[in-house]
């Protein structure tokens, strides 16, 4: 929100008690108290008739300091306020001098100057991060009486702004204003589905703003030179988290607010839907799943779209018995064939429902204040919605999902939690305007846990749409409305690569679109960029996602990455693993992997999936693509070809290709099976070597199914050997060496030929090997 005008002045109306000079410190025993009078003191007089801001500083964490900013204080809170993490950081420092006074926690501290000009600064290990613009930060108040809390950041020259959600404008969010609420606008508007008030910077620190509401970002907007945020109230709470790079910022910030969870290994197989307008019926659906083994398509999960219900009854939880005369039947027919069963799902009750009666009887559903029933006709006839504020509520909508659960649904699609209003209350008592975004989460969480509850840990996992901070505790999350364009196919990527800046490990999208239907040129390129995210699914609006409904070719297209992915889930599934346990997203921005070179700073069209493989999908008819390779030698590994980095490429690729590069001195594990995502990936793995370096060497880590570490290898270069040694299950393994060169002897195993792609075979119980090139 703009509360300036330029640069020196103020909006007409507008009033700012900024801080001026530091009046008083308060040393507690783990936070750090600042009194900050809003006029120079020049005689006890001044002390009269005038505003004091108080900042609270604190830190849970290392590397992390929490700081309060308060007018008035006595407030009350009705919350929500996001699930933080809530302890006290076991090392904190706070020192002073004459002429300042600093809270230290980890490497992060802050320094506020005690004299002169007010000065509020960040360092990283005595590296200067930002600091706080006193003359422009403080209390507002406008023409109308409403207060709000303000603060400027300062941004240095060179500094790019990332993250605040699901964003679908410009990737980079310098010049750009950012509102924090939750809407279902598409993937084409500055509206976004996931807002989240986090940011982080190439300068190596991240911001959480600890508000569930409406948060107001200018980012370099305002002010050219700060990050402004606002929200209403006399009372600011927000993070600064360090690190020193983006990859330690976005773990430090998921020890703070949650990290993902570890998806099931099955939901990372590809998802086929009946979409959502056209008509299917469960002759449909069987045609869909017959034509699929037919053209011998790995198919996994099945998802049936809203129409599974009656129209006018969503969500009633009962299945349209004249399309689905046996739907207990049905399911045990569809998993006998392997396949998982998802249904799409809502926390909206329609008035014809069954179960609006129920809610409406018991206090189950959202109130307007004057006591009565919220409801309005959009989406469905009369609908409400449902109180997740309200314990006994949450239990009624668990209930009638598992007896979909009892009849063989695994998991749900849970849809919209977008379209939340604020003339309301809640049976909590919460602020309505904090619920709007923070609906999502409470949504999100009670379908997420009673999946947990029913198939255990590792087997939860959710294809949600909304969300706000801590939402990536409850994945899977999809990129929403896209259309069947080229354009609409990046700025998905645009928004899957902000939201996992935002700390979201999990991102799928909709194959080929789904609004309207896209040429065949289209579907057979994003089934490419499909495949290769962490969660592939097709899906659409009023036309079938089958592949021969485009063409003969992109049966064999889909055949084609599918297999590719199944076969690399020895790696992809690992790097899963590392994102439950880290926060690390699997889809990286380049300037996630690589933040210390310039090139990659504005990169969109290309990402990294996990360490160690580049992806740059096509967005062009003509098969044509640019992209760019940070130094070092890169490999394709779908091709074999080797590039030198540090440059921009611009090359041509046919259906079955695009670049799928990977680093020297890396390891891929490579899996036996090419059908299913789900098996044992440590028998007969394979591992392939990328140019190893002498001086660095290389490990790699399998994880099993269940999530436990199975095996790693590590592999050193001395002179014109390697050495190869491998920890763990003791199975049959094997090595392909990728552009490393000849092989003259192999001392553990045996080689077939003695060019460049050697594949060595190595006994189960063989835990070393020696190659000499």
């Amino acid at each position: 929100m703009k509360f300036r005008d330029g640069y020196w002045g103020l909006k007409s109306g507008i009033t700012l008690n900024n801080p001026v000079e530091v009046r008083d410190i308060r040393f507690d025993r783990d936070s750090l108290t600042v009194f900050s009078m809003c006029r120079q003191f020049r005689h006890r007089g001044d002390t009269l008739n005038a505003p004091m801001l108080t900042t609270e500083y604190s830190s849970p964490l290392p590397d992390i300091i929490r700081v309060r900013t308060f007018h008035f204080k006595g407030a009350p809170d009705p919350g929500p306020n996001f699930d933080l993490y809530e302890g006290v950081s076991s090392d904190i420092e706070i020192s002073e001098s004459d002429e300042d006074v600093s809270f230290r926690s980890g490497d992060l501290v802050v320094r506020i100057a005690r004299k002169d000009k007010w000065c509020t600064e960040l360092f990283f290990r005595d590296r200067y991060l930002t600091g706080i613009t006193g003359k422009l930060s403080g209390h507002v108040t406008a023409c109308d009486g409403s207060a709000y809390m303000s603060e400027h950041l300062t941004l240095s020259v060179g500094e790019y702004v990332y993250g605040l959600g699901e964003r679908f404008t410009p990737f980079v969010k310098n010049g750009q204003v950012v509102d924090i609420w939750n809407e279902d606008g598409g993937t084409s508007s500055e509206q976004a589905y996931k807002n989240i008030p986090f940011y982080l910077t190439n300068r190596g620190y991240g911001v959480l703003v600890a508000n569930p509401g409406k948060v107001s970002f200018e980012v370099a907007s305002e002010v050219v030179t700060s990050v402004q945020f606002s929200v209403p109230g006399e009372f600011l709470d927000y993070y600064f988290i360090g690190g020193g790079n983006p990859k330690a910022v976005l773990s430090n910030y998921a020890k703070l607010a949650g990290r993902p969870s570890l998806p099931p290994a099955w939901s990372f197989g590809l998802w086929l839907t009946t979409s959502f307008t056209t008509k299917y019926d469960e002759e449909t659906v069987n045609t869909f799943i017959d034509g699929m083994a037919a053209k011998n398509i790995p198919l996994h999960v099945f998802h049936f779209d809203c129409f599974w219900m009656k129209e006018f009854q969503w969500v009633d939880f009962e299945w349209d018995t004249d399309q689905f005369p046996d739907p207990r039947g049905m399911l045990k027919r569809l998993k006998k064939r392997g396949l998982r069963i998802c249904v799409w799902i809502n926390p909206y009750i329609a008035q014809k429902s069954r179960l609006f009666d129920e809610g409406l009887e018991n206090g189950y559903l959202v109130k307007k204040p004057d006591g009565s029933i919220w409801q309005w006709d959009r989406w469905q006839a009369g609908m409400g919605l449902v109180d997740f504020t309200n314990p006994e509520a949450v239990a009624w909508y668990k209930a009638a999902l598992r007896k979909l659960m009892d009849m063989g649904v695994d998991t749900f699609k849970t849809d919209f939690g977008e379209r939340i209003p604020t003339d309301v209350k809640y049976s909590d008592g919460s602020d309505p305007y904090k619920m709007h975004n923070y609906y999502a989460y409470l949504y999100n969480k009670a379908v997420f846990e009673l999946i947990e509850e029913v198939k255990g840990r590792h087997q939860a996992l959710v294809f949600a749409r909304s969300a706000t901070t801590g939402g990536q505790k409850f994945p899977v999350h999809w990129g929403g409305d896209c259309s069947a364009t080229y354009e609409s196919m990046a700025e998905s990527l645009r928004g899957g690569l902000s939201l996992a800046l935002s700390g979201f490990g999990f991102w799928s999208h909709d194959i080929g679109g789904f609004e309207r239907t896209s040429t065949p040129d289209l579907f057979k390129r994003w089934i490419a960029f499909g495949a290769l995210s962490s969660h592939s699914r097709l899906h659409g609006n009023e036309s079938y996602r089958v592949p021969w409904y485009f063409d003969d070719e992109s049966s064999t297209v889909l055949k084609f990455f599918i297999e590719l992915k199944c076969s690399l889930m020895p790696y992809i599934f690992s790097q899963a693993c590392k994102t439950a346990s880290t926060g690390i997203p699997i889809l990286r921005a380049m300037i996630l992997e690589f933040p210390e070179v310039h090139a990659c700073s504005y990169l969109d069209r290309q990402y990294m999936l996990g360490d160690s493989l580049l992806v740059a999908p096509i967005f062009s008819s003509e098969g044509k693509v640019s992209y760019y390779l940070p130094e070092g030698r890169w490999t394709n590994f779908l091709s074999g070809k080797i590039t030198e980095g540090g440059v921009w490429r611009t090359e041509e690729h046919d259906y079955f290709s695009l670049p799928l590069m990977v680093p020297d001195n890396t390891i891929i594990a490579v899996g036996a099976e090419k059908r299913r995502p789900d098996y044992d990936y440590i028998d007969a793995v394979c591992f392939h070597l990328f140019e190893i370096t002498e001086q660095e060497g290389s490990t790699a880590t399998v994880y099993g199914i269940d999530g436990e570490q199975k095996v790693e290898i590590t592999v050193r270069k001395q002179g014109r050997y390697l050495h190869i040694d491998k920890r763990g299950v003791k199975t049959m393994w094997s090595l392909c060496l990728r552009g490393i060169g000849s092989v003259k002897s192999v001392d553990g195993g045996s080689w077939d030929g003695s060019s460049i792609g050697a594949h060595v075979s190595v006994a189960a119980d063989t835990e070393r090997v020696v190659i000499q090139l």
